[in-house]
């Protein structure tokens, strides 16, 4: 009896150690984690990829790590992680918040990476199958001559329609890439062929603003070159009130959604004839991580997961090329013929290297601005206008942000 007393005592005791414990868990939720870390997703992830898409891939993420949340920040709350596109990819490294991911990307190549490229897109030459039509020619030109030959066929043809369109507004980030870089590039020019700063080959540079020159002269080019932005002449290129214009292949879906079947075509950006090698500039959508953010690791696992779903990012948003390294094209760059036409460009076109992200690139794409209105309006010569750009490009320093 003693021996049984004292064992009874013992489970007694034990019982009433143990039974709280236990009460608490069983009144603790199964999905609640002790300590779950928040971090913040810049809300152009809802603008660039659609809300619904947006909420696929948090939740995705959240069930795969259920110790991080992610929430979409306000205007109070700073992000963690950024989204963003090509216009503001320079912009955020001169202002020095991108965390530089080299360490770990494993990435080597003697240059930063600042942030990772999840979806990408290149510029095209669309044109208006039936005013080109109208006007006599039943393809689209190859060559800057031929460029030429079209716009005054339909200027003389009175069809109530401008023959092309360039739009350089400032408020417009893309503008130089798109409209007059990506004409440099198809014939085989580049601005970085060695050192940190920009330079320009005059001869070539000079035969390049001739052309466009001449375009302004003869009343080819639509009004409002300095007041129109890229979003706003793709509109007008939708109501048919353009001939031909070049925009970026993230256009298509939106020109196949507003436009007849048939009714608009795509093709390389006409090269001066000269046998250079066809260069292409490839915008993104990128994401980096801020340096504030207190969680690197934890946002760079985002980072991760992003990366793995490109895609399907891709693939929802008919992006070509999409994913530049992939050598395989999604299924619908195979089974719609502008998506498959995209993409044999891309397959045949060599990726330039851009201002895209280098210190200072806003500064110099602002002088070559500012200087090529100057050749517009002001007679200048290209001869003058290519000389200056290059003097100030030349006053520059390398970094004036520094790190």
């Amino acid at each position: 009896m003693p021996e049984r007393i004292d064992i009874f005592l013992i489970i007694a005791i034990l019982l009433f150690i143990v039974t709280p414990l236990i009460f608490s868990i069983s009144l603790k939720p199964k999905d609640v984690v002790d300590e779950q870390i928040s971090l913040y997703l810049s809300p152009e992830c809802e603008e660039l990829f659609g809300k619904e898409m947006t909420q696929k891939l948090l939740q995705e993420f959240e069930e795969k790590n259920p110790g991080i949340k992610i929430k979409l920040a306000n205007s109070v709350d700073e992000p963690d992680i950024f989204i963003f596109n090509e216009g503001d990819f320079n912009t955020l490294v001169t202002s020095g918040v991108l965390v530089e991911l080299n360490s770990f990307t494993n990435y080597d190549s003697g240059s930063r990476q600042m942030a990772i490229p999840l979806v990408s897109y290149m510029d095209l030459l669309f044109y208006n199958i039936d005013i080109l039509m109208a006007a006599g020619f039943d393809s689209p030109p190859k060559t800057r001559e031929q460029f030429l030959l079209y716009a005054r066929g339909v200027l003389r043809g009175n069809f109530g329609v401008l023959p092309a369109a360039i739009s350089l507004s400032r408020d417009d980030r893309r503008a130089l890439s798109r409209d007059i870089f990506s004409w440099i590039w198809a014939s085989g020019g580049s601005f970085w062929l060695e050192g940190d700063k920009p330079s320009l080959n005059t001869r070539t540079i000079i035969n390049d603003l001739n052309f466009f020159g001449t375009l302004f002269r003869e009343g080819l080019f639509a009004p409002g070159i300095f007041e129109r932005t890229g979003e706003q002449r793709v509109e007008e290129f939708t109501r048919g009130r353009i001939a031909m214009m070049i925009t970026s292949s993230q256009a298509i879906p939106y020109l196949n959604e507003k436009m007849r079947e048939g009714s608009f075509g795509i093709t390389t950006i006409p090269d001066s004839g000269a046998g250079g090698r066809y260069n292409i500039g490839i915008s993104s959508i990128y994401t980096g991580i801020n340096k504030k953010c207190e969680y690197i690791d934890e946002a760079w696992n985002f980072l991760v997961f992003l990366t793995e779903r490109s895609s399907l990012l891709c693939h929802e948003l008919k992006a070509v090329p999409g994913v530049v390294s992939d050598i395989i094209p999604g299924n619908y760059a195979v089974d719609d013929s502008l998506y498959s036409k995209a993409w044999e460009i891309f397959e045949y076109a060599h990726i330039i290297d851009d201002f895209s992200g280098k210190h200072n690139a806003d500064i110099y794409k602002l002088v070559f601005l500012e200087e090529l209105q100057n050749f517009f309006e002001n007679g200048r010569t290209a001869q003058q206008t290519v000389a200056e750009i290059q003097r100030r490009w030349d006053d520059i320093p390398v970094s004036i942000y520094g790190e």
